[in-house]
């Protein structure tokens, strides 16, 4: 991963169409978005962090 980034920071200083870095500043910032989501779920499992299913009683209807 750390090998593609750096590829991607030598491909975005070659001089580019504005379309070019306007997709590739929208894959940037969806792949963050996805590492922090995946990050804070992963955070709260390793914590064991409450789902708040284990609490609940019973029940239903």
């Amino acid at each position: 991963m750390i090998f593609e980034w750096v590829n991607l920071g030598f491909n975005l200083a070659d001089g580019h169409p504005t379309a070019f870095y306007v997709v590739h500043g929208v894959l940037i910032a969806v792949n963050i978005v996805l590492g922090v989501v995946l990050g804070v779920i992963g955070w709260r499992a390793l914590r064991g962090g409450d789902s708040g299913i284990k609490g609940r009683k019973g029940g239903g209807g």
